[in-house]
């Protein structure tokens, strides 16, 4: 079982975020790493070889333990024991030197099979707000999805603050959609139950809006085959 923790802690008014994975028993490692501005100032990894095989109290300790891990390196940040120095802010963009991207551009592929596409014809100058999901590998938890989510401007890495993020599940047999506002650093947190998929082109779409900046996100899912009768 995959457990995970993403919280935003402020220090001296920067604000960092930490996240914490299981990252399976394949490699049967904890990983915490701390994240600023789109980079990576720190990270913390623990073995837990002596948990294996698991078993449901096993698997009740090595969540203790991913908990115990996370909750210290936020305590570290606060109480100034763990410093970490934040990456400069990027530097505002003339208006006159903005720059321009079109909808073939911002379609291109991003890691994990997750794509950033704006809805804005190609002849029309966009600007691009890049979104990317911070806990890939745990957001689903039988039917309850928890998206922790980042979004900055494709041109220059600047947090999208403010933008309205949305996600929907595309390809089911019932429509919903959730959405909240990013904080000034770009974060988002939305959390909702998954709806029964009814395509074979189900999928996760998260939307960023911020004034003209669009961003997309699709991550494509696959229904479970149902068991055969008799």
């Amino acid at each position: 079982m995959l457990f995970g923790h993403n919280t935003n802690v402020t220090v001296d008014g920067t604000i960092f975020h930490v996240q914490s994975e299981d990252r399976g028993i394949a490699t049967a490692v904890l990983d915490t790493t701390v994240h600023c501005r789109g980079r990576v100032l720190h990270r913390r990894t623990t073995k837990y070889l002596d948990l294996l095989p698991l078993d449901a109290d096993r698997e009740q300790a090595l969540k203790i333990r991913l908990d115990d891990q996370h909750r210290t390196v936020l305590e570290e940040l606060r109480s100034g024991v763990l410093v970490v120095a934040a990456p400069p802010m990027p530097p505002a963009r003339p208006a006159s030197t903005a720059a321009s991207h079109t909808a073939a551009e911002a379609s291109a592929k991003q890691s994990a099979g997750l794509s950033a596409t704006a809805s804005t014809p190609a002849t029309v100058p966009v600007k691009v707000i890049a979104v990317e999901m911070l806990n890939p590998r745990t957001w689903l938890a039988g039917k309850h999805a928890t998206l922790y989510l980042v979004a900055r401007y494709k041109d220059g890495g600047a947090p999208a603050g403010g933008a309205r993020i949305t996600a929907r599940v595309a390809g089911t047999t019932e429509s919903s959609e959730v959405g909240t506002v990013a904080g000034v650093d770009g974060h988002a947190h939305l959390e909702f139950d998954m709806p029964r998929l009814a395509q074979e082109d189900a999928a996760l779409v998260i939307d960023a809006v911020s004034g003209d900046a669009h961003g997309q996100l699709r991550f494509q899912l696959r229904a479970k085959p149902k068991s055969p009768a008799g």
